[in-house]
């Protein structure tokens, strides 16, 4: 274990908690959550997503970092009419079909037979818009912007590993007003056991999009980002272990959780560690720091509320310079994919939606699409 994959493991969980914590908090308000029951959902959530993320790295010796379901969240927010036993009916349906699909071979052959260059492509697209909201970040609050801007360029020149969680703790510095915190008194949270309750209308109107949705933009982008990063993602294991987990957080109130794109990226470059068949204990890490958030979520939910929102969107645009870097060169550096890639590219980064499934999706099956085109006309000129 190296210092820069703690580093690394406690960025991209800070960023993945800070950046989404709040629509997870209205999720959990659209169902009627008691207090009691939306603590117990952060607790669990992180504690499944510590567990799995640390048994799939070490059992497949790959650096596999998982998420909530982002999309997941944003669709049980937008829900009305739903009581939270009915909600958590809908979460282990969708966990059970999460880990029906992890039976099914042709999705791990899909999942390998996507280019590298739109693989790449995608996870620029998805990367490129948090990248381009540091300028406003600076425009909004500079004072509190420009020493983390500052701090990160010049930590970076002599260890970029550090360079992100320098600029983190600078913006605690400058950001945090101890007067936000007054009154604030910490409790341990706890799990609290929710009786499913299965309505059929609840379960085809959530928990089948629920499903949906994390497959077609979480898992896929997530398994696409390993690929684009050289590793031979573990399809079915990783399924049978999100829909299991998901099942059994959703009893305590959790949603689904999956493969993560944007903070697995953080956890797969060079700087993480030099040889990448040790990469996977970065795995390790990312699940220790997840259990601390979860335990210390009451606390840290309190200092995330009082950061300047600007704070939060700079950290997260200069923790992703260093893997949009990375995946810009792997999109542009196969010349019979590169107008694909930028497809897919320009697709994923218009955060375009179509029937509740994000972007990242449809980037993907544009660039493979034109792929297809252009490989088939090759043919066709040859022959």
């Amino acid at each position: 274990m190296r210092l820069s994959m703690i580093s690394a493991a406690l960025v991209a969980a800070l960023v993945g908690y800070g950046s989404t914590i709040t629509l997870v908090l209205a999720a959990a308000g659209a169902v009627s959550a008691t207090p009691a029951q939306t603590a117990s959902w952060v607790f669990a959530v992180c504690l499944i997503k510590a567990a799995g993320s640390a048994f799939l790295s070490a059992t497949s010796r790959v650096p596999v970092v998982l998420a909530w379901s982002t999309p997941g969240a944003a669709l049980i927010a937008a829900t009305t009419g739903i009581s939270m036993a009915q909600a958590v009916g809908a979460f282990l349906l969708a966990g059970a079909l999460i880990a029906m699909t992890g039976a099914v071979r042709p999705l791990g052959r899909l999942v390998a037979a996507i280019p590298d260059g739109i693989a790449a492509g995608m996870l620029a697209g998805v990367l490129l818009p948090f990248v381009l909201k540091l300028a406003g970040a600076v425009q909004i609050a500079p004072k509190q912007v420009l020493p983390m801007v500052l701090i990160f360029a010049l930590v970076r020149l002599w260890n970029p590993s550090f360079a992100v969680l320098v600029a983190l703790a600078t913006g605690v510095v400058t950001g945090l007003h101890p007067e936000a915190l007054a009154g604030f008194s910490f409790a341990l949270p706890r799990l609290t056991f929710i009786a499913p309750e299965f309505t059929p209308g609840v379960l085809i109107g959530l928990g089948l999009p629920l499903y949906l949705v994390t497959m077609a933009s979480q898992n896929l982008p997530g398994f696409a980002t390993l690929r684009a990063a050289g590793y031979e993602p573990p399809v079915r294991p990783a399924l049978a272990v999100t829909g299991g987990l998901s099942a059994l957080g959703g009893l305590f109130g959790s949603h689904t959780i999956s493969m993560a794109a944007i903070t697995a990226a953080i956890c797969l470059g060079d700087d993480v560690h030099p040889d990448r068949n040790q990469r996977w204990k970065v795995g390790l890490a990312y699940a220790a720091v997840w259990v601390c958030l979860g335990i210390f979520g009451p606390l840290i939910l309190a200092l995330i509320g009082a950061l300047p929102a600007a704070t939060m969107t700079a950290l997260v645009a200069l923790a992703l310079l260093g893997p949009l870097t990375g995946a810009l060169t792997g999109a542009f550096s196969h010349p019979p994919q590169r107008f694909a890639a930028a497809v897919t590219l320009t697709t994923t980064a218009s955060g375009v939606a179509f029937f509740g499934i994000g972007a990242a999706f449809w980037g993907l099956i544009a660039g493979l699409t034109i792929f297809g085109l252009e490989h088939t006309a090759s043919r066709l000129k040859r022959q």
